[in-house]
């Protein structure tokens, strides 16, 4: 599949209007986790016409083709980044939202170890872990 969501879009048939095309080139830019209204005002800012609603259907509609993801971090707001990533997992910072994207081979391995031992082929994970910085 291709990497990147507009060529994810139109391999999937959808009609790009304008306004979507800003929206996608919104996510495609994001390096963090936004929600929907985060993404709003990103668009807003390319074009003062996009509305709230809009940036809610397209968000809904590329969840539902499989080009985005939906991702909770218990903070009650919906996030997304693009779907079909690189595998990755998430520390998530309660007190200021930070989310960082982490791989670790011992953590990959372990979780491939204890589906075998519960007698399990391991298919996907999602592994999230939450804290706070440590005070110096």
């Amino acid at each position: 599949m291709s990497n990147t969501i507009l060529s994810r879009c139109e391999a999937k048939g959808l009609r790009l209007t304008e306004q979507r095309r800003v929206i996608v080139s919104v996510l495609e830019e994001a390096e963090d986790h936004p929600d929907v209204e985060e993404l709003h005002r990103r668009a807003a800012a390319k074009d003062q016409g996009i509305s709230l609603a809009t940036v809610y259907r397209t968000v809904k509609l590329f969840e539902e083709r499989g080009i985005l993801e939906k991702l909770a971090f218990g903070d009650g707001r919906a996030r997304y980044e693009a779907a079909d990533r690189a595998h990755h997992d998430h520390l998530i910072d309660i007190e200021t939202g930070a989310v960082i994207e982490f791989v670790d081979p011992e953590i990959e391995a372990l979780q491939k170890q204890i589906a075998d031992r519960l007698g399990y082929d391991l298919k996907g994970h999602r592994f999230e872990l939450y804290g706070v910085r440590k005070k110096p």
